[in-house]
């Protein structure tokens, strides 16, 4: 039996003419090609491959005033309209910490780059598109009309590479280096948990126990951790848009992990999607993929830090909620009241 062959540049083309109200992301899945091999059947056309360096990237970014950045998974979309300011760039991760901007990146995951322009006349909408090594998206750029044109067409110009070719190969996936989950040892996990004096020490613990991070929810006992129901973000949403509540919204991928922080206030559902429609941030959340919704609490020396999580069947993180919280700082008390009113699930998953 052969494998069926991916379509060509010219094919691929083809088809996104006959489908033109179809998004780039449902022609890709339809074709079974990658976005990036989307966006390269584009060079030459409407595409300029580029220099795929994330630090490179935010050593310029600044300079293109206000964007509109772009982070997602394959069930949560991201986007924030601001500027990049106060970055750090570093071999292994680098940060932006600006008013709206807020990013933690991955540069070694961050393989292929592009330059994209569409429309026609004064109607042409730019950006700047990066994938990791298997073509999918780990973040994009959107020039709006405060950006500095300038600026964007000059980091084109020294960005464009050599390679303008319109076929793109992905790299065969690596061997999981995920660590196989065996029997949870649940008083081991509780101590380790019980001492954790920063959230961040939360991944270091796994990482030493061998334990996916669903399945310590799951087993670390109703004290750290509860189910809640599968639509609990929407909830949450609803309740911290009435309150005025501050949140922080992390949705990642494996090159960037993109935050909101502040108060959300147009909620608002559409199919199988419940979104966040306001001015600087947009949040598009498609609930039918959540499997478990988790409310998770960590110990800190400042007292426990809650967050809200949703998981997909795969047991994979869509997306991560929290109060606004500046460290030294007892966390928000209605934050603490929003989430011990979600539904709960009864029934105990824990192993």
């Amino acid at each position: 039996m052969t494998e069926k062959q991916p379509p060509t540049p010219s094919e691929i083309r083809a088809y996104r003419a006959e489908n033109p109200k179809l998004r780039e992301r449902d022609v890709a899945v339809q074709l079974g090609i990658s976005e990036a091999a989307l966006i390269a059947a584009e060079v030459g056309l409407t595409a300029v491959r580029i220099d795929s360096s994330a630090n490179r990237l935010l050593e310029r970014a600044p300079l293109l005033g206000e964007v509109m950045v772009l982070t997602r998974n394959d069930s949560a979309v991201h986007e924030k309209i601001g500027v990049y300011e106060n970055v750090t760039t570093g071999q292994y991760a680098s940060i932006v910490l600006g008013e709206n901007v807020d990013l933690r990146i991955f540069p070694q995951m961050w393989a292929h780059g592009f330059a994209v322009s569409k429309g026609e006349g004064n109607d042409i909408r730019r950006s700047l598109q990066y994938f990791d090594a298997a073509g999918n998206a780990v973040q994009k750029i959107h020039l709006r009309p405060a950006s500095n044109l300038d600026a964007y067409l000059e980091l084109v110009d020294a960005f464009r590479l050599e390679d303008q070719s319109q076929e793109f190969v992905a790299a065969t996936p690596a061997a999981s280096e995920k660590e196989e989950t065996g029997p949870v040892d649940v008083p081991v996990l509780r101590q380790n948990w019980s001492e954790m004096t920063d959230t961040h020490q939360f991944f270091g613990m796994l990482k030493k126990l061998k334990i996916g991070r669903r399945d310590a929810v799951r087993s670390v006992g109703e004290d750290y951790a509860w189910q809640v129901a599968g639509n609990a973000a929407e909830f949450m949403l609803r309740a911290a848009a009435e309150k005025g509540t501050q949140i922080m919204c992390f949705v990642g991928n494996s090159g960037t992990i993109q935050i909101h922080t502040g108060t959300v206030s147009r909620v608002e559902p559409m199919g199988p999607w419940i979104n966040v429609m306001d001015p600087t941030f947009h949040l598009h959340l498609r609930q039918d993929h959540i499997s478990e919704c988790w409310v998770v609490r960590k110990p800190t020396k400042d007292g426990h830090v809650t967050s809200l999580e949703a998981y997909d069947a795969k047991g994979e993180m869509i997306i991560q909620f929290f109060g606004k919280r500046k460290e030294g700082n007892v966390e928000l008390a209605a934050w603490r009241d929003i989430l011990d009113g979600l539904p709960r699930v009864n029934a105990s998953v824990a192993a």
